[in-house]
Order: C-alpha cells, then sequence, then structure tokens
C-alpha cells in the first residue's frame, strides 16, 4: 500500500467509527414498530385495524362459501372472501411501501450527516492554512 492509501484507510476508519451510532440498521421488527409513530402513525394505527378486520371478514366470508348449500350463495360468499383478502393485501403494501420510504429517508440522512462532517472537516482544515 502506498502512504495514500494508508492516508484514506485511516480517515474511512475515523468516519466509520463516528458513524456507528448511525449506520445500525434497524432490524425488521423495529421498524416495522416505528410505521406507528410520527405524524402519519395514526393512519397506519387505522389501516392496520382496517386490515385485521377484513382479513376476519374475509376468513368469515370462506368459512361461509364452504357450508352454504346453494352454489349461487357459495359464488358470493366467494367473491366477498376474494374481495375481502385482496383489500387486506393492499392494505400490507400500503404499509410496506412506507415501511420502504422510511428506510430510503434514514439513508439519505446518513448521507447528509457524512456531507457535514466533511465540510466540517474542510473547514477545520482551510483554518489552519495559511493564505
Amino acid at each position: 500500500m502506498t502512504k495514500l492509501d494508508d492516508l484514506i484507510e485511516d480517515v474511512l476508519t475515523h468516519e466509520n467509527q463516528t458513524l456507528s451510532g448511525h449506520s445500525v440498521e434497524p432490524g425488521y421488527f423495529a421498524q416495522a414498530k416505528g410505521l406507528f409513530r410520527g405524524p402519519l402513525g395514526w393512519v397506519m394505527w387505522l389501516v392496520y385495524i382496517m386490515q385485521i378486520l377484513a382479513f376476519a371478514a374475509a376468513a368469515f366470508s370462506f368459512w361461509q362459501m364452504l357450508i352454504v348449500p346453494e352454489s349461487v350463495m357459495a359464488v358470493r360468499w366467494g367473491v366477498g372472501a376474494v374481495l375481502l383478502f385482496l383489500f387486506t393485501i393492499s392494505g400490507k403494501s400500503f404499509m410496506g411501501s412506507h415501511l420502504e420510504a422510511n428506510r430510503i429517508l434514514r439513508e439519505v440522512k446518513r448521507l447528509e450527516l457524512r456531507l457535514s462532517m466533511m465540510e466540517a472537516a474542510k473547514a477545520s482544515d482551510s483554518v489552519g492554512e495559511p493564505k
């Protein structure tokens, strides 16, 4: 390795130690729990409760489809079950897109922090240099 490579490695090691508290990606459950906080927390709670109700209604509709003797009623119950299951899936998709948006926002904040640290280091280096 050259002296420049050693210098770059030292700087990156120092940055990684400084950013170590900010660079740890939270686990899935911590990220999912984070959806229910913040300014959109009430929306996520509402979507989650509606998903639970829709799933329960879909399970009931599916059960009714299996036990009803007439085929026309079985088709009606089946269509209702499918629509309610689709509603449940769309709610999960909605929450998943917000989960991904939160991950992207965390990465942008990490980049902003890294850029501000680089600017601060540049400013402190330029203060000591004679003009």
